[in-house]
Formats: C-alpha cells, structure tokens, sequence
C-alpha cells in the first residue's frame, strides 16, 4: 500500500527502466480523481485493448467513449514497445474486483497466481479497482490469434518492473484484468505467471538493462575460471552521501561526459573528477529533463536519476 507517484516520478522511473515513452499533451492533469479517490495504491494490472493501431487505441483510451469516460489507463503500450503516457491519476481500467485477490496482492504472498476472482463490477462487496491499480493497457485485438511482438512483452515487463521498483513492490503485485474481475479475460495471448516470472527476473537487475541469455554454443564451450567476478556495465549508485563533500573521482568525471551527451552540460571548463556547481548545475538540467520540478531538480543525485544516466563503470570506484 502506497501513495501513488506524481506524474515525474512515473515518468522517471520509467525512463530509469529504459522504457521508451511518449508524453501526450495533458497526460500530467488528465484523469477522473473527481470521481473517487486515487491511492493508495496496491499493483499494476495489465489489460489488452481490443483495438489495432497505436494512434486510435490512443485515442480510445485517452478519450474513453459515452458508456466509460476515459482516461481508460494510465500508459497504452504498442506493439513497437513504447508507452505512451496519457494519465497520471485515477483511470477507468480496473473496475470493480475481488476482495480476496486485493488482501493477497497487499501480501505479495500468493504462489503462480493469486485467488481466482469470484466479484466483478457491480456485484456485492466488489472493490474499487481504480483506487487501487496502476493501468497499462496493451494493443491487441484480444482474439486469441493477434501476435504480441517481443517488443511489446518486454514494454509490458519493464512498465510493470518500474513501478514495482519505484514503490519496492514484488513481481506479485503485477496482475491481469482477468485475476481481479470474474467478468474480464484480459491479456488474452500470454499467461501472467510467465509474465511476473519475467518481471521477478528483471527486479534483480540494474535498472535499465537486463542480461542477454546466450544462444545454444554449436560445440562445448570452454570452462571458465570459477569465481571470476563479473564487471558491471554501469557505475552503481555511490549514495546521496558521496556528493556532499566535494568528491574527487573518476566517477564525477564519467558522470560529466555523459550529462554532456545527453545535452545538459553547463560546464566551461571540463568536465572533472572535483565535484563542482558546474556539476550541480548540469546534473539540475539532466533531472528537469527526465521531468523533475522543484527541490526535485536541485542538482543533487538521487539514485532514479542516476540510474536513468547510465553513467558507464570506472574500475576506480569513488
């Protein structure tokens, strides 16, 4: 149970999971918060659209029809995998749900699927869903035969993997429309136990990346040494700590060049292993740019931010 994020927490810890994303026009203000309270929230839940096409299934969702307002979710994914983002409060996706299957949600304590649901909306003692979920829903005709490309289903696994991240939730917390509602059988094409197996996967990663399985070898590959550690791609958080004494390392130095190349340099001079306001400066810049606002963006570190940067490693650690 948690206080939903605000609109530039989602969007950056998306963008920390690497999730490419697409902000429509009023998605930060767009949603139905008049009609009952949003939060605190307990998961995400996954739906599939019944639709073809990015565009219209982005505009049936933001728009919603006469019978269910929209906003209908708060991200649509395509099938390119992107996310686009079109509401960052309460949303018409979930309904009404299963008490039972929300108590072990809470819990996180079910095994491959929670509770099968015996409420639906509108029937006695359903709970509001709305409150209570994140909504991704995903472009598909939900047929049974509409393919789901490998790009989507990744989309799907580091959507859901980013906002578990972000409120330090388990894979368990990630459901479908069809284990919350007796009435609903979305996403229909893929099983959900295959999809939080993946998401489980991807929590014990850095943000952001997640390890290739290698190909089947055409002949016995070498042994290895045992015991060889692995050298990580991207320099690991140092701690909020690391940057209030003026640091002198490397790691400031990669951190600058990449601040650089993602266009937020304010440097004169460098940049430098010494920790200076033309640090602080470009690395206020790369936070307003991930979409951070106010005591948010002073140009302090914080560990989404600095993951979303993927400052590459630097085998002399601070």
């Amino acid at each position: 149970m948690a206080t939903p994020l605000t609109a530039d927490r989602l969007l950056a810890a998306l963008r920390a999971e690497g999730v490419t994303v697409v902000e429509h026009p009023g998605w930060r203000t767009r949603h139905r918060n008049h009609k009952g309270v949003w939060g605190p929230v307990n998961g995400v839940m996954i739906h599939h659209t019944v639709s073809s096409g990015s565009a219209a299934s982005v505009a049936l969702c933001r728009d919603g029809y006469a019978s269910l307002p929209g906003p209908l979710c708060h991200g649509v994914i395509d099938k390119a995998g992107t996310v686009h983002l079109i509401s960052a409060g309460r949303a018409n996706h979930a309904g009404g749900g299963d008490p039972a299957v929300l108590a072990r949600v809470v819990a996180e304590d079910y095994g491959d699927r929670p509770p099968a649901p015996r409420a639906h909306d509108g029937s006695a003692g359903a709970v509001d869903g709305n409150a209570r979920f994140y909504g991704f829903e995903c472009v598909n005709l939900g047929d049974g035969k509409d393919p789901w490309p490998a790009a989507q289903l990744e989309a799907i696994e580091r959507a859901s993997a980013a906002v578990c991240r972000a409120h330090g939730w388990s894979a368990r917390s990630v459901i479908g429309h069809a284990e919350w509602s007796a009435a609903k059988i979305d996403p229909r094409g893929f099983t959900m136990p295959s999809m939080r197996t993946r998401v489980a996967t991807r929590l014990t990663t850095t943000p952001g990346s997640l390890p290739k399985q290698p190909s089947k070898p055409s002949h016995p590959a070498k042994p290895t040494q045992p015991g060889k550690p692995t050298t990580p791609r991207y320099q690991p958080f140092p701690g909020a700590s690391f940057f209030t004494a003026r640091p002198s390392s490397p790691v400031i130095t990669a951190m600058g060049r990449r601040l650089v190349a993602e266009g937020c340099g304010a440097y004169a001079v460098g940049p430098g292993p010494r920790w200076t306001e033309a640090d602080r400066r470009s690395y206020a810049a790369w936070q307003r740019k991930l979409g951070f606002r106010g005591a948010d963006a002073d140009g302090r570190p914080g560990r989404t931010s600095w993951d979303a940067l993927k400052v590459p490693y630097t085998a002399k650690n601070p």
